[in-house]
């Protein structure tokens, strides 16, 4: 009985030993997956920094912002400001389509976003959050109540212009972007006005940009004598 007993416990042992030899293989081979997919990444992400020439990118980036992906988006902010006026004007639902740009573009609904309006002002000049900046551009909130509504205007058109020569407007590095330059917006009396801008763009897992920052002002005029 005593030996059958040690044979039972000696077995027992050899599964358990070959279970954690069996286990130990599995987690290797996934470990070597995992670096295999990491590498492959890294490479992916080198050759992108190399082809736009950047010099300043975040240790371990896993994704890059392209050139390309900045101007997109930035023409995008400007097509929708004056989509949302032209829908006033044709009396739909310009609200939800502007809440739906704020998810969009910005990352309201992702993180934190620091918004400096061009037009806010005393207590409520940042709006950080999705319903101060909703107020800001369509106005109707009573939380809000010097917000007319800045993209009810109507603007017929909207363009951008980063400072610099091609894309020296434009900061990468890596999952974020910065740019810094003006945006001109026309009125249906065709006069345009120009306002300084700085975006800052974070690509997220979706690979969607995003503003995360949005600073906006008139340009300084000095008194004249």
């Amino acid at each position: 009985m005593q030996r059958k007993t040690k044979f039972t416990a000696t077995l027992v042992l050899l599964v358990i030993a070959s279970l954690a030899t069996s286990c130990n293989q599995v987690t290797e081979k996934a470990k070597e997956e995992a670096n295999k997919i990491v590498a492959q990444t890294t490479e992916s992400v080198q050759k992108v920094i190399d082809d736009l020439g950047l010099v300043y990118v975040e240790e371990g980036a896993q994704t890059i912002v392209t050139y390309d992906e900045v101007n997109a988006a930035q023409q995008a902010w400007c097509d929708a400001l004056v989509k949302i006026g032209q829908i006033k004007e044709e009396g739909g639902d310009y609200k939800a389509f502007a809440e739906k740009v704020l998810s969009d573009a910005y990352n309201y609904d992702q993180g934190k976003v620091f918004f400096k309006p061009t037009l806010a002002y005393g207590d409520q000049t940042f709006r950080n959050d999705k319903k101060g900046a909703l107020a800001y551009f369509v106005g109707g909130d009573p939380a809000y109540p010097n917000d007319k509504g800045f993209a009810l205007t109507p603007w017929v058109k909207a363009r951008y212009d980063n400072s610099g020569e091609k894309n020296e407007g434009i900061q990468i590095y890596g999952s974020v972007a910065i740019t810094m330059g003006n945006v001109w917006v026309t009125g249906k009396d065709g006069k345009e006005v120009m306002v300084d801008k700085t975006w800052v763009f974070k690509k997220g897992k979706d690979g969607k940009l995003r503003i995360i920052v949005h600073k906006s002002s008139l340009p300084f005029a000095p008194a004249t004598k």
